[in-house]
């Protein structure tokens, strides 16, 4: 089975504005296989460059959400689980893009790292970055597959800790 490491960034409050997608593939408690891009947002407004360094004039160019789908859609076949720090954002943000181009969601469960570091470890707060440096994960914090992939090493590491597969974890 396969289990999907998912990070999205956004250009501005709307979550249907999807500006980046990284995505971590983890077979048999394994990295597998990445894969990320850019996207362009319905708004040329880019409100989050502060946050996650991305300027209209990187995203203008690139193929809108749902002429991404396909490509993305060939990834996301085999996930039989999605994971995210903050499983929320990142799941409102795909379900409120695909709304938003009329795309079927996913069938896919999502599940938390937030709250799998929440009980796996006694940290001083379980944000990406302070998970990551807990255990010694280098992140290049807001970029997609940077974080999809502190995601998914916090997940392998968990299913270490609790001497099970990331499967069992969730």
């Amino acid at each position: 089975m396969r289990v999907t490491a998912i990070d999205f960034e956004t250009s501005d409050y709307a979550r249907s504005s999807a500006c980046a997608v990284g995505l971590v593939h983890i077979d048999d408690d394994v990295i597998t296989d990445s894969w990320v891009s850019l996207i362009r947002p319905p708004l040329t407004k880019v409100l989050f460059t502060n946050v996650h360094g991305l300027l209209w004039e990187d995203l203008k160019d690139q193929l809108s959400f749902d002429e991404l789908w396909p490509e993305l859609n060939d990834q996301l076949q085999s996930t039989d689980l999605f994971i995210a720090h903050n499983a929320s954002f990142d799941k409102s943000v795909l379900h409120k893009t695909c709304g938003h181009y009329d795309i079927a969601f996913p069938p896919a469960p999502f599940h938390c790292t937030v709250k799998l570091a929440r009980r796996t470890w006694a940290l001083q707060n379980n944000k990406l970055k302070t998970v990551c440096e807990h255990l010694g994960i280098e992140l290049n914090h807001h970029e997609a597959l940077s974080d999809a992939k502190g995601c998914a090493e916090i997940a392998i590491a968990a299913a270490k800790k609790n001497n099970c597969s990331v499967l069992e974890l969730f």
